[in-house]
């Protein structure tokens, strides 16, 4: 055969690599899109071939494979089926060389998996795949009762989705249940509290970590709205949302088998014209996602500015050494992984602007033309998530430790402990004797002790940092 062969589609002859898996309508969008060098994220080919697998098990049990053009037989049927399944499963991801820059409905990429699948499915119903016309037609077949404008979003959702349910949220849970620990075995540490930067009013480390709990748990509810949002599936819409060459029961069925596979309540979109035509789901689903990443940003930020040190910082955390932090400063070690987590959720938040600006302005009339780009930034968005928060949970948040003497002594030093005295000798007094105290770079209890300002026995009581912690 050479190193190429001939296919053909409605526009003529291409060539394309004789052991090549696609066919005319791939080759001519590779040839087109030399763009990126990057095709279509992984987890989205998956799910296109999930998308295929299902529908071809609708038409199966509808019986539209027996009034398609060149019916099938049952081993050709199945042939199909398995074919779906295994570009599903990421066995023929190498045969998906379409750029991710292309036609914005993803027809060139939904037109690779039919060709894919179609020859497939002919070399294991023992069929020559090269042989013209094909008997199980990427088109005629692997695309019955289908459309780019249905098939390509609705896989866009099932891959977001899964990931979502399958990375983000446990990775969130493990977060979250990591600080709960810490908050629990640091809740006898007393440390100064911060605001503005400066100086404030003592809490208790378990405290300030319950604060931190608290914010991954509401990032896994944020999580799982994202999953919810993309429930809805343009399945069963075809070209502008009529459904026009499908059965009436092909969207419903397939949502309902999705659904099955992936443990998600995936539903046909109730109205098909809303569902092709935006993208609001999505935006909405990485809106949460961004708020996901500002958490953890935040989370990230505070611990490396309370393990900053050790001995000109703050120094209230430990964190595990992981590598050397410096090519010319010997014994240098740094807070590697919060840079990570932090640049990681700088890039989401970052790709949440990507996602707005083309939900706002992709859909035009039955169709919206932003969708590969969307579906790369909304699923890079959960990768990078899901992986720098695992790394972060796993060495940084179930092996950091307290420096309790730290903690401590920074508590005494703090003029903010006269804020206890406020009660007892009034708002200016107290404010004086601050002033006073870092003025002479004495404490505010060797300031009072000195001046008599209460009894010591009172002065142990009101200045005590446990009873600072919680109401009066």
């Amino acid at each position: 055969m050479g190193p190429f062969r001939i296919e053909q589609d409605p526009m003529g002859q291409v060539q394309v690599p004789s052991e090549a898996y696609w066919g005319a309508q791939t080759q001519r969008a590779v040839e087109n899109f030399p763009i990126s060098g990057r095709p279509l994220p992984p987890e989205l080919i998956h799910a296109l071939g999930l998308v295929k697998w299902a529908a071809a098990v609708v038409n199966r049990d509808l019986g539209r494979f027996r009034s398609a053009p060149r019916a099938l037989s049952d081993s050709q049927i199945e042939a199909l089926i398995q074919a779906a399944w295994e570009v599903a499963q990421g066995k023929w991801d190498h045969q998906f060389p379409v750029d991710l820059y292309q036609t914005g409905s993803g027809t060139s990429s939904n037109m690779n998996a039919n060709e894919v699948i179609a020859h497939r499915a002919m070399e294991l119903a023992g069929l020559d795949r090269f042989a013209l016309p094909k008997a199980i037609h990427p088109n005629d077949h692997v695309n019955l009762g289908q459309s780019s404008n249905d098939v390509f979003p609705t896989a866009i959702h099932v891959a977001a989705a899964y990931a979502i349910k399958q990375e983000l949220v446990p990775v969130l849970r493990e977060c979250h249940e990591a600080l709960l620990a810490k908050a629990a075995q640091w809740q006898e540490i007393v440390k100064i509290g911060r605001t503005h930067l400066a100086d404030a009013t003592p809490i208790r480390f378990g405290q300030e970590v319950s604060g931190w709990a608290r914010q991954m748990e509401l990032a896994l509810q944020r999580a799982s709205r994202a999953e919810q949002a993309l429930w809805e599936l343009p399945i069963g819409g075809t070209a502008v949302g009529t459904g026009i060459n499908t059965h009436p029961e092909f969207g419903r069925r397939v949502a309902e088998l999705l659904a099955r596979q992936t443990g998600i309540p995936f539903v046909e979109a109730p109205n098909h014209f809303e569902a092709q035509s935006q993208r609001d789901g999505l935006v909405e689903c990485h809106a949460q996602l961004r708020t996901v990443a500002v958490s953890l940003f935040n989370l990230a930020n505070n611990i490396r500015l309370l393990a900053s040190g050790p001995r000109c910082g703050l120094y209230e955390i430990i964190l595990p050494e992981l590598q050397p932090g410096s090519s010319i400063m010997p014994g240098k070690v740094n807070p590697v992984l919060c840079e990570t987590l932090m640049q990681a959720a700088a890039r989401v938040i970052g790709n949440d602007q990507l996602v707005a600006f083309c939900g706002a302005t992709g859909g035009q009339f039955q169709l919206h033309v932003m969708m590969p780009v969307m579906a790369e930034a909304v699923l890079e968005s959960i990768r990078l998530l899901s992986r720098s928060a695992r790394i972060f949970a796993q060495r940084y948040l179930t092996r950091m430790e307290a420096n309790k003497a730290q903690c401590e002594a920074m508590v005494e030093k703090s003029i903010s402990l006269a804020t206890a005295l406020a009660p007892y000798i009034g708002y200016d007094q107290a404010a004086q004797l601050a002033k006073d105290a870092l003025r002479t770079g004495k404490t505010i209890r060797q300031i009072c002790q000195e001046r008599g300002v209460l009894s010591e026995q009172e002065l142990h009581q009101v200045l005590d940092p446990r009873r600072m912690c919680s109401p009066d």
